[in-house]
């Protein structure tokens, strides 16, 4: 397995989003992230939790779809977005794409962002889908799409992102530091289809706030 997609809880995912999805992959479901999965008419291979809020009907139709089912306790030191990622990686995948993970609670929000771009991930390719945002983790380089005129931040996580390099977008940086704390690298503007943000030591969140419809 090369690639695998991960639905976190949290807000329904528009249908819109849905079909943006390469259904081929590894499907992993975190806890209530299998309501989610069922709802784009999507197959979840593995689901990994404490099923606290997955719903216990969809749980018993998915273990009879053949879905595996890792089930941990409710009193854990990691959320089932971080032990569905563990899976992820486990099992081979050396890209990732998370859906959904928003939910009205701001704690978990910046948890997830956070947790997306730690050091233990390093050997993947993160990004998420967070309707109406994409976010993108940024190690070396990454392309980015979006229409000209979309906004995108770049938010240094985890310490100092040195040497930011980038291309098609509004205000350029060229082998520049951005520092945690700084809003330097918000609101930047796509002036290309396709963009590319370059970093030479630490890690950059690349967040467009406006890219998908709902």
């Amino acid at each position: 397995m090369d690639a695998a997609l991960v639905f976190a809880g949290g807000d329904a995912i528009p249908r819109t989003v849905g079909d943006l999805l390469d259904r081929d992959r590894f499907v992993i479901a975190a806890d209530s992230g299998l309501d989610h999965a069922h709802s784009l008419g999507i197959h979840t291979d593995l689901l990994v939790g404490d099923l606290d809020s997955v719903d216990p009907d969809l749980l018993r139709a998915a273990r009879d779809d053949g879905t595996q089912v890792e089930h941990h306790p409710v009193a854990k030191d990691a959320t089932d977005l971080e032990l569905a990622l563990e899976a992820a990686r486990a099992r081979g995948a050396h890209r990732v794409t998370v859906v959904g993970g928003t939910g009205g609670r701001l704690d978990h929000l910046l948890a997830n962002a956070l947790l997306l771009a730690a050091p233990r991930f390093a050997d993947l390719a993160i990004d998420a889908l967070l309707p109406p945002a994409r976010l993108t983790v940024v190690r070396g380089a990454r392309t980015l799409t979006g229409r000209v005129g979309e906004l995108c931040t770049l938010l240094p996580a985890g310490g100092p992102a040195d040497g930011v390099t980038t291309s098609g977008l509004r205000y350029p940086l060229r082998d520049e530091p951005l520092s945690p704390g700084t809003t330097r690298g918000v609101s930047n503007v796509f002036v290309e289809p396709t963009a590319t943000v370059a970093v030479r030591a630490g890690v950059l969140l690349a967040v467009q706030p406006e890219a998908l419809e709902v």
